[in-house]
């Protein structure tokens, strides 16, 4: 994961003390450089964190369907989470990308709502 993104979490210590994050959801929407510049990876390393802090990590995995699929551009995201290739940064997300993150919210609201029912 990005540095800053390290930092972050680094900086999460008296919450993970205190075991505040315990239970809470959490999921990842990524930004990378190039196709292969790991979003896949980028999820995995963040992972480890919110697993520290006792936090549910919720994929989407291929709940997205067949836009999971789509082979014609160029797109970000993967089961771990909706994803772009920003390129130099002068790149913006497609509409593929920006349906999946859309999805992923969408994903993420519902399990939400499911976990507050307890």
């Amino acid at each position: 994961m990005a540095a800053q993104m390290k930092a972050f979490f680094d900086s999460t210590g008296s919450l993970w003390e205190e075991q505040k994050l315990a239970g809470k959801p959490a999921g990842f929407f990524v930004s990378t450089g190039t196709q292969g510049g790991g979003q896949e990876t980028t999820a995995w390393t963040a992972i480890t964190q919110i697993v520290h802090h006792g936090m549910l990590f919720v994929p989407i995995g291929y709940t997205f369907g067949s836009g999971m699929f789509k082979m014609d551009e160029i797109r970000g995201g993967s089961p771990y989470g909706a994803g772009v290739f920003a390129g130099d940064g002068s790149r913006q997300p497609s509409e593929t990308e920006l349906a999946l993150a859309e999805h992923q919210g969408k994903y993420m609201a519902s399990i939400v709502k499911k976990l507050a029912q307890d």
